[in-house]
C-alpha cells in the first residue's frame, strides 16, 4: 500500500486527458458570450452537475471528512438549508435575470439601480473569490504535496497552470463540460474510500456504524439551543443556525455569485435554469453525506486517534489506499479542485470583462480582441488566486471553515442589495449603495465578536435591506399641493 508508481502514471495521464478534453470540449468562441456563457445552448443536467462540482473543491474532499471525524454528522443541517435557499433564489432572482438577457449577475444590479451599484458588487465580488478560492487551492497542495514531495508553492502553480490551459482556451463551455466529468471521476473516488475501508475494518461498516452511534457521532440534528443568547449564536451548528446560515448561504452563493450564476445563464431557458439549481441542492446534500460517512468510518479506522482533520483522508490515501486506487483517488481530489478553480477563474474573468471593462473601454472592440483580453484577464486572475493559496499556507483554521467564513463576511451585503432591487420598486442606487457599505461595515463588527459564521450571511443582508430601504424612505419628496385661490 501507500503512493506507487502506478499511482504517479494514474494522475499525470489524468492531468494531461483532461486538459486536452477540455480543450476539445470548448471549441472556438467567436464573442465573450461565446466565451463566457457557451452561446446559451448547455442542457440543464449538465449544468447541475456543473454547479455542483464547482462548489465542490478540495475543501470538501478533504475538510468534510475531517469534520466528522472530529464531530458528528451536525454538518449536514446546513446542506438541509441549501435546498431551501435555491428554491427561494429559482423563484425570486432567476427570473429577473433572463428577463434582461444578462451576461452576469450584477448586469441586473445595473439595470435596476445603474453603473456604480454594479461596479461595487463586482469588486467585491472579486475580493471575495479571490480569499476563499485561495483557501481552496491551497487545500488542493495538502495532499499533492504528500504524495509527490513537493513543497506548496510548486504544488499550488502545478494545479492552477493545469487548469488555465483549458480554462482560457476552451471558455465556460470546457469549463462546464469537465464540470460534469470531473464530478463523476471525484464521487469514484469516495465510492472507493467507502469500499476499500469496508473491507479494511475487522467487524465491517456496519461494526463501525455501531461504534459511531455508541461515541454519538450519528447525531444530525443538533437542538440544543445553549444556555443563554450568547451560546445560541457562539454555536455553528445548532438546528436553527446551520438551517438558516444554510439558506442565506445558498442564496448568496447561487443567486447572487457570478461563480454560479454565470452556469445558470448558459441554460436555454429559465425552466432549465430552476430545475439545474433545485437538483443541484438535493445532490449536493447526498454528496456531503458520503463525504461525512467517509469521515465516520476513517475514525473507526484509526480509532479516534488524534490526527489534524485536514490530513486524516489524505492520509489514509497515502498510506493505506491499494496502489492503483490511491491514483484515481488523488485524480479524484484534483478533479474537485480543478473544477472549482476552473468555474472561479472564468467568474472572476467574466465580471472584470463584462462589468468592469466592456462598459466603460470595450464598447469599440472587435470580438476577436475582447476573446484575446479574456485570456489575458483569465491568466491575470489565476497568478492573483495562486498568490492568495500562498497566503494561507501557513494557516491554523479548518480549511472548509475558513473558505466560508470569508465568503459570509460579504455575501450578506450582496444578497441584501438584490433583494432590494427585487422586493421594492423604490430605492434607488444611493440607498442601495449605503445599504451594502452598512452591511458590511456591520460584518467587520460581527466577525470580531463571538458570533458562529453561519450568521453572518443572514445579519448582512439584513442589515443592508434595513438601511437600504429605510434610506428610501428619508429620500422620498413630499407630494406637491394644489393651492385653490
Amino acid at each position: 500500500m501507500g503512493f506507487s508508481t502506478l499511482d504517479a502514471v494514474i494522475v499525470v495521464t489524468y492531468l494531461i486527458g483532461i486538459t486536452a478534453f477540455g480543450i476539445l470540449a470548448g471549441g472556438k468562441q467567436h464573442t465573450t458570450r461565446d466565451y463566457f456563457l457557451g452561446r446559451q445552448q448547455i442542457p440543464w443536467w449538465a449544468v447541475c452537475f456543473a454547479v455542483v462540482a464547482t462548489e465542490t473543491s478540495a475543501l470538501t474532499f478533504i475538510g468534510i471528512p475531517g469534520i466528522a471525524y472530529v464531530t458528528n454528522l451536525n454538518f449536514l443541517q446546513l446542506a438541509l438549508g441549501y435546498i431551501f435557499g435555491r428554491i427561494i433564489i429559482s423563484y425570486l432572482l432567476l427570473p429577473s435575470y433572463f428577463k434582461g438577457n444578462l451576461a452576469t449577475a450584477y448586469g441586473f444590479l445595473n439595470s435596476r439601480f445603474g453603473g456604480p451599484t454594479r461596479n461595487f458588487a463586482s469588486v467585491v465580488f472579486l475580493i471575495t473569490r479571490i480569499g476563499a478560492d485561495g483557501v481552496r487551492l491551497y487545500a488542493t497542495a495538502i495532499p499533492l504535496k504528500l504524495v509527490s514531495g513537493l513543497d506548496y508553492p510548486t504544488a499550488i502553480g502545478l494545479t492552477a497552470f493545469v487548469t488555465l490551459l483549458y480554462t482560457s482556451i476552451g471558455g465556460v463551455k470546457a469549463v462546464i463540460w469537465m464540470d460534469v466529468v470531473q464530478m463523476f471521476i471525484y464521487i469514484g473516488g469516495a465510492v472507493a474510500a467507502v469500499a476499500v475501508l469496508g473491507h479494511l475494518l475487522p467487524d465491517g461498516i456496519d461494526g463501525a456504524v455501531e461504534s459511531a452511534a455508541v461515541a454519538g457521532k450519528l447525531s444530525i440534528l443538533n437542538f440544543d439551543m445553549g444556555d443563554g443568547i450568547g451560546q445560541f449564536f457562539h454555536s455553528p451548528y445548532n438546528f436553527i443556525a446551520s438551517v438558516i446560515g444554510g439558506m442565506f448561504l445558498s442564496m448568496a452563493s447561487h443567486g447572487t455569485d457570478q461563480l454560479i450564476v454565470q452556469r445558470l445563464l448558459s441554460t436555454d431557458s429559465l425552466q432549465s435554469s430552476k430545475k439545474a439549481l433545485i437538483m443541484s441542492g438535493v445532490i449536493v446534500f447526498f454528496q456531503f453525506a458520503l463525504f461525512l460517512g467517509v469521515g465516520l468510518l476513517l475514525y473507526e479506522y484509526y480509532q479516534g486517534l488524534s490526527i489534524d482533520q485536514n490530513e486524516v483522508f489524505p492520509k489514509f490515501i497515502m498510506e493505506d489506499m491499494p496502489s492503483g486506487l490511491s491514483g484515481v483517488i488523488i485524480a479524484g481530489l484534483f478533479a474537485a479542485s480543478m473544477s472549482t478553480l476552473a468555474g472561479s477563474i472564468n467568474s472572476l474573468s467574466s465580471s472584470t470583462v463584462l462589468d468592469l471593462y466592456k462598459p466603460y473601454r470595450g464598447k469599440n472592440s472587435t470580438d476577436q480582441s475582447d476573446v484575446r483580453f479574456s485570456r489575458i484577464v483569465s491568466f491575470v486572475w489565476t497568478v492573483v488566486l495562486v498568490i492568495s493559496a500562498l497566503f494561507f499556507m501557513h494557516t491554523t483554521h479548518t480549511v472548509v471553515e475558513l473558505a466560508l467564513k470569508i465568503a459570509s463576511f460579504t455575501y450578506g451585503g450582496l444578497l441584501g442589495t438584490f433583494f432590494l432591487g427585487v422586493l421594492f420598486k423604490t430605492p434607488k442606487q444611493r440607498d442601495a449603495i449605503v445599504g451594502f457599505a452598512a452591511g458590511l461595515l456591520v460584518m467587520v463588527f460581527l466577525s470580531q465578536a463571538d458570533i458562529a459564521w453561519t450568521w453572518y450571511t443572514f445579519v448582512g443582508s439584513g442589515v443592508t435591506l434595513v438601511v437600504g430601504w429605510t434610506s428610501s424612505l428619508f429620500r422620498r419628496r413630499p407630494q406637491e399641493t394644489t393651492v385653490v385661490e
